[in-house]
């Protein structure tokens, strides 16, 4: 829901650094890599219980990832870095609840097992309907450019992110903040296949 909001407020700023990035033959693929790899550090942390740490490394890791596409685009953008994105975000934001879960099974099981179940319900959803608009020649740039079709809903990137620093900020409220944030996803990924059905019936 934020993300359109957001993007032209910070893609100035990310595209000037992908260019200075780019220009000193640092590829777009070498960054995703990197904020994978932060990403699993921020996560590591987490299991650890060292919050603060794992904070930093969140938000190092979310840069990475908001500057390879900067990179691609002023470089060169591939399918295969496209793909390669998509998939590391989609481990990171599975790796990252998993943490807290195995942080303190006993505490965030059950509801780090519903909110995993709503990630995985919310990025079929997302995957789909990218499949479907891309077989129709649909194209959308109101999140970016992006290499797959980005369809909106009350959770996106964004929120994603700030749900994580919240954890991480109040590692103690994750059932109760994990509960709300999957009945969210639940409810964004009902919303895009209500949108499907309306766009692609036909």
């Amino acid at each position: 829901m934020l993300d359109r909001h957001l993007r032209p407020l910070i893609d100035p700023t990310l595209n000037r650094l992908g260019r200075s990035l780019a220009g000193r033959g640092i590829t777009a693929d070498a960054l995703t890599l990197a904020g994978l790899a932060l990403g699993i550090a921020a996560s590591t942390a987490v299991v650890v219980g060292a919050f603060g740490m794992a904070l930093g490394l969140l938000l190092a890791s979310r840069l990475a990832d908001g500057l390879d596409g900067a990179v691609a685009r002023a470089s060169r953008t591939t399918d295969f870095g496209g793909y390669l994105d998509i998939t590391c975000d989609f481990l990171f934001y599975g790796l990252f609840p998993l943490a807290f879960v195995l942080h303190d099974p006993l505490a965030n099981g059950v509801a780090g097992a519903i909110l995993l179940t709503s990630f995985y319900a919310n990025g079929a959803s997302f995957l789909g309907y990218a499949i479907l608009a891309e077989r129709r020649g649909l194209q959308s740039s109101a999140r970016g450019v992006k290499s797959l079709y980005f369809t909106g809903g009350l959770l996106e990137g964004t929120e994603t992110i700030l749900f994580f620093v919240l954890l991480c900020l109040w590692p103690a409220g994750f059932g109760p903040v994990a509960l709300i944030f999957a009945g969210l996803c639940f409810l964004t990924a009902l919303s895009r296949v209500l949108l499907a059905r309306q766009v692609f019936r036909g």
